[in-house]
């Protein structure tokens, strides 16, 4: 028997011989569709950042009536373009921090990196960069160094220097470096909530911990909020959830809720004061597409709909739902855990259930979920998502739990019923 052909398309995060993919082809609100017609339940806002739901023509229109003024035109030196300038006048106003400043760039992953370089050259002859385990903050080499799951940092080769991991929510662990590196320290790098290293929302305190020990030895405060932010937890930026000021923000996804791609870092008064201190002083980094016109147009229109239609407090809303739908499913132990904040969830399994079984059992009943590892699935839908769409989600989960019981494909445990 032939084996299936390898398709051209060598996909991230995925096995290179894999044959079997799933074309999706269209989408409307909190759904999307396969090229079969079937419809599933995007319980991932694609990949954490549909916030606004998908075929919003709103931002199809902005994004095409700029590129028939201005296709692109880049940002570097002394050249700047009209959706830039209003994108980075917007987010400078919902900062989480007073007097910031906008450093745009293509995603996430060069936001990382490029919160990394401008951290380092903030706090000259400081190094040392303390990230944290768990954690995921992208592929680029510096993202990768930063990220705290081995898997993703295995094979390929030397990473960035001079990065140091420590436990999340471990204040102890971060005190004892500081005590030991703190002139050497010139930043923290903290999801407020761990996203695809596993859903973890932060121990009560922690954050502000983190912002105590960078004040008390001149350190900086890095958020990486490419999926907390824009309303996710219920508020513009994880930074206001929990009650803390970082000095550097970076972002991606929701700002154009994935209609083009777009990232940056929010650069806050302590950065600028570094930077602008020094007149002679170049800031040799940067991206072809950063302030790329057509994404910030993108942009400015996901963040109108976002505003207009109060979607930051609807996470509330589909959190506090979704929150309470899993929590029964581990109540009634069908699952080991559930955890998240806002409207990011997810659960924990029990050993012997598999997080992939469970997403493609899933799959079969119109849900799409994220497995993370094994042992957890996550879902963190379209903030526009009905309510019944949400408990779909809860119902979807705990049968696809019960269908692989009963089938025996896998060794599930089910601890009770309801």
């Amino acid at each position: 028997m032939t084996a299936p052909a390898v398709p051209a398309l060598l996909h991230p995060f995925a096995r290179p011989a894999r044959t079997d993919y799933l074309r999706i082809v269209r989408g409307s609100g909190a759904h999307v569709w396969d090229d079969a017609g079937r419809r599933y339940v995007d319980a991932m806002a694609s990949l954490w950042y549909c916030n606004v739901g998908h075929g919003r023509t709103e931002i199809a229109d902005a994004v095409a009536g700029q590129l028939r003024t201005l296709d692109a035109f880049h940002l570097f030196e002394r050249f700047t373009n009209p959706p830039a300038e209003a994108l980075a006048e917007l987010l400078a106003g919902l900062a989480p921090m007073p007097g910031a400043r906008v450093f745009l760039t293509s995603g996430g992953s060069e936001a990382v990196d490029s919160a990394l370089k401008l951290a380092r050259l903030a706090r000259p002859g400081r190094t040392l960069v303390v990230s944290r385990t768990p954690s995921y903050h992208g592929v680029t080499y510096g993202a990768t160094t930063l990220t705290g799951l081995p898997p993703n940092r295995a094979g390929v080769g030397p990473l960035v220097g001079d990065v140091v991991q420590v436990g999340k929510d471990d204040l102890e662990a971060t005190a004892a470096l500081f005590a030991e590196h703190g002139e050497r320290i010139a930043a923290v790098v903290a999801e407020p909530v761990v996203g695809a290293g596993g859903v973890h929302p932060p121990a009560p305190g922690y954050l502000t911990g983190l912002r105590e020990l960078c004040d008390r030895h001149g350190a900086l405060l890095v958020l990486d909020e490419v999926i907390c932010g824009f309303g996710r937890l219920g508020t513009w930026w994880g930074a206001q959830r929990y009650g803390v000021t970082p000095d550097l923000v970076t972002f991606a996804k929701a700002v154009t809720s994935g209609y083009q791609p777009l990232g940056g870092v929010l650069v806050g008064a302590r950065v600028r004061a570094a930077l602008e201190g020094d007149p002679e002083l170049v800031l040799r980094t940067g991206h072809t597409y950063s302030g790329h016109p057509a994404a910030c147009a993108a942009g400015l229109a996901a963040l109108a709909i976002t505003e207009r239609e109060g979607l930051v407090e609807r996470a509330t809303v589909v959190g506090d739902r979704l929150g309470a739908g899993l929590d029964a499913l581990a109540a009634d132990g069908l699952v080991a855990e559930a955890r998240g904040d806002g409207a990011v969830r997810a659960v924990g399994l029990h050993p012997g259930q598999d997080a992939v079984a469970l997403r493609d059992a899933m799959l079969a009943d119109g849900v799409i979920a994220r497995p993370i590892g094994t042992s957890t699935v996550a879902f963190c839908p379209p903030l526009v998502i009905d309510l019944a769409d949400v408990d779909r989600c809860v119902e979807v989960l705990a049968g696809a739990i019960a269908r692989l019981v009963t089938s025996g494909g896998r060794d599930v445990p089910v601890m009770g019923g309801r």
